[in-house]
């Protein structure tokens, strides 16, 4: 796993689709919920005419963590959800990148409780990553489906 100044990110010798079918995999089984999904290929052509390569944004939440981080500091829905990229470098080799939740601690100040979750959140994104990097399957699959309600209670999934 590399650290970036605001994320982790790994690469994965898999293919694009197989990568993200299985971050969010990942995700899940470390209690996030995928609310959002952003297809920036797709938005670019449509909206720029432009290429780009196969790039998905996926707003991940944990239920739990967001509640707590809300209680902290109610402004922090500014950072929320936790970012995590999907992108192609080519064919059989995609990189995996999730937003770093103590580098985004820096940006609220000093607040122990949100410190608290900040870490949690990033032992969980680390625990995520390390899964897909390591190729340990704890409780990962290779297929997932694209039902909203298989997503963890209180998330939908959105097409954007």
């Amino acid at each position: 796993m590399q650290e970036t100044r605001y994320g982790l990110k790994v690469t994965l010798a898999l293919a694009y689709e197989d990568a993200a079918a299985r971050t969010a995999e990942a995700l899940k089984a470390q209690g996030f919920g995928v609310l959002t999904t952003i297809d920036v290929k797709q938005t670019l052509k449509a909206k720029l005419d432009r290429e780009f390569r196969k790039y998905v944004i996926l707003g991940a939440c944990n239920p739990p963590l967001a509640d707590r981080a809300l209680h902290a500091e109610l402004e922090v829905g500014l950072l929320l959800p936790c970012n995590v990229v999907v992108y192609e470098l080519n064919p059989t080799s995609t990189v995996v990148a999730a937003m770093a939740p103590m580098a985004a601690l820096g940006i609220v100040g000093d607040n122990p409780a949100l410190a608290s979750v900040a870490r949690e959140a990033d032992e969980r994104l680390r625990r995520a990553l390390d899964a897909l990097e390591t190729g340990v399957n704890e409780g990962i699959t290779s297929s997932t489906s694209s039902d909203p309600m298989d997503a963890p209670s209180g998330t939908r999934r959105l097409r954007g």
